[in-house]
């Protein structure tokens, strides 16, 4: 060893003395968290220079007792006599593949040649990382189900998209990997189950209107269950549904023009399910408001993911491989995970955050267009109003074209503006136009 020259790197640490093995622990600690292997020298300058020292076996002893006591999980590295610059010194090597590790109960990390101490969020992500693959959810076995669950119909026409034949049902969820012998995976059966609720009380989607920016008043509640691919479609309709149409002449034809980008709602609602923690037992949440549209999908970021990255890197992690993998199968989803890329470059003004247990896309709206819209469906309910005084709730839903939730809300804050009153008994009675 005579002659070597040491530097502090990120995978090597130089302490003066063996006085000086709490902060060497902690320095094995945060090596390990960041390349699972590395080495430690005692006796050495952190600027390469030799100190040297006496050394012992009970200074070895020692060494390797306090490093046994303040290192978790437990390692066991080698420790040994060296020689730099011809004077005696203590080399530690050290690895380890069970990360976190702790010193003293605390997580550290190696940045350059120091160490920092690991946030609660990174901590959450390392540990995410090592276990994700206990984690998942859609390549488990679900106990309950059996081949006589899944539909034929639905599983043919999936094949029939991604260009595959169809055997048998078990035959095709075994190509697809869906099933193990007559057992099916959990992604299986929420894909292709005639019932998935039956087994997943989450196979669900909750919708709502409401009134304002907040949740205090609701025009409209609707929830659905059913497969994942129903359950993606009814997401998208139910948006397209409640926010509003403009229209552009293109030609001598018209276009209609979406408030909210229609492939950037897709992205968004497809990766709301892909993506979701499925052992979280709420459903996906679509709620428009009068100034935004959010889609809230269990489960925060996966495998470490930050909102940051998503953004400014545009990658991502995948919590469901298999779902991941059939809805590829079909083009819903690029294998390169460009959706952040993809919505951002539709709807420039879109936002991302994790709330409690749940990522939020909130899409804005354009409030003009809402309050023209908002408008026109006012003059619409009154105009029929004015036609058929008597006319009911359900009647002026199917007229104007929205649900009766909306109509009873639309109804309430005319009567509000003075515009209107009902004259009457709720049966019997009559509407009255005030004024427009």
């Amino acid at each position: 060893m005579t002659g070597m020259e040491l530097k502090e790197t990120e995978t090597l640490e130089l302490k003066k003395s063996v006085s000086e093995f709490k902060e060497g622990i902690i320095s094995i600690v945060a090596i390990l968290n960041k390349h699972n292997s590395g080495e430690l020298y005692f006796g050495v300058r952190n600027d390469g220079a030799s100190a040297g020292r006496n050394i012992n076996e009970k200074t070895l002893r020692d060494l390797s007792q306090a490093i046994a006591a303040g290192v978790e999980p437990k390692i066991f590295p080698t420790i040994e006599e060296a020689e730099t610059e011809g004077k005696k010194v203590i080399r530690v090597s050290f690895h380890g593949e069970e990360t976190p590790y702790f010193a003293y109960g605390r997580a550290y990390i190696r940045v350059g040649d120091e160490d920092r101490q690991m946030s609660a969020r990174e901590l959450e992500g390392m540990i995410l990382k090592k276990n994700k693959e206990a984690m998942r959810w859609d390549d488990k076995v679900c106990k309950n189900a059996s081949l006589s669950d899944i539909s034929e119909p639905k599983l043919k026409a999936f094949l029939g998209k991604a260009g595959l034949g169809f055997d048998s049902v078990k035959n095709s969820l075994q190509k697809l990997m869906l099933a193990q012998d007559d057992k099916l995976l959990n992604a299986g059966v929420l894909l292709f189950a005639d019932e998935p609720q039956k087994f997943f009380m989450n196979a669900k989607l909750r919708c709502a209107v409401f009134a304002g920016t907040g949740t205090v008043s609701a025009i409209d509640m609707q929830e659905y269950q059913g497969d994942l691919f129903y359950l993606i479609e009814e997401a998208q309709k139910y948006i397209l549904k409640n926010t509003h149409i403009g229209m552009r002449i293109e030609g001598l034809e018209r276009i209609d023009v979406p408030e909210i980008d229609k492939e950037a709602i897709r992205e968004a609602v497809i990766n709301a399910f892909c993506h979701r923690d499925y052992y979280n037992l709420d459903a996906v949440h679509v709620a428009v408001f009068s100034d935004r549209v959010e889609i809230r999908s269990p489960g925060l970021l996966y495998g470490g993911l930050t909102l940051e990255r998503i953004v400014k890197e545009r990658v991502s992690e995948r919590r469901n491989e298999f779902i991941a993998d059939m809805l590829h199968r079909v083009h819903l989803i690029e294998k390169w995970g460009r959706g952040v890329e993809l919505i951002l470059s539709k709807e420039p003004k879109t936002t991302f955050k994790e709330v409690g247990r749940q990522f939020i896309t909130v899409f804005q709206r354009k409030t003009e267009t809402t309050q023209k819209t908002t408008q026109k469906t006012t003059q619409k309910i009154l105009e029929a109003i004015r036609t058929s005084p008597q006319v009911s709730r359900k009647e002026l839903a199917v007229m104007v074209g929205i649900t009766e939730d909306g109509i009873k809300y639309q109804l309430s804050q005319l009567k509000k503006a003075g515009k209107l009153k009902h004259i009457g008994p709720d049966k019997g009675g009559h509407w009255e136009v005030i004024s427009d």
